[in-house]
């Protein structure tokens, strides 16, 4: 069987339809992690949204976000990702993550990513765990899922080991 081919690329206003299709066929494997997005034209255009996409017929298959980023002498930023039904458990977003460590690394030349996943979503930990992110430790009530309730979060990061400062 010939392995699958993805592509990491921005989000386009183009989008629109099939990310929406994509969150409602995703409903039962996102929440209660995630929830779809209130605003789409808003998501689409958020300055770091990535999709992970086949490379054979372009369909979307995962997210990626970064967001949060301060420059000076932090660097960093934090992440966010969802995997869309179905396509989840095919390896798609272990390959999808490094493309986007080197797109935040070397192109947007960050010197740390920050995920926050909550304790009891294993699939989440298992990917930023292989893809070389430590735990750092525990946020209460970091982060109000869906609007609903605030969620304890495990904090993971990735520190760009061959960093180095912009030059002027």
């Amino acid at each position: 069987m010939q392995e699958k081919m993805i592509v990491l690329r921005k989000a386009k206003i183009s989008d629109l339809a099939e990310v929406k299709e994509l969150y409602e066929q995703s409903v039962s494997l996102h929440n209660p992690w995630v929830y779809a997005p209130k605003d789409y034209e808003a998501y689409l255009q958020q300055e770091h949204r990535y999709f992970i996409c086949l490379s054979e017929n372009a369909k979307i298959v995962g997210t990626f976000n970064i967001s949060g980023i301060v420059r000076g002498y932090f660097q960093s930023a934090y992440l966010g990702y969802e995997v869309f039904n179905p396509y989840q458990g095919k390896g798609y977003m272990s390959k999808g993550i490094l493309l986007l460590l080197k797109e935040a690394f070397e192109v947007l030349n960050l010197h740390r990513l920050e995920a926050n996943i909550q304790p009891e979503n294993f699939p989440s930990i298992r990917l930023v765990s292989n893809a070389g992110f430590v735990k750092e430790g525990v946020s209460r009530n970091y982060l109000k899922i869906g609007g609903l309730e605030w969620k304890d979060h495990e904090r993971w990061a990735i520190v760009n080991s061959s960093w180095s400062a912009p030059k002027n």
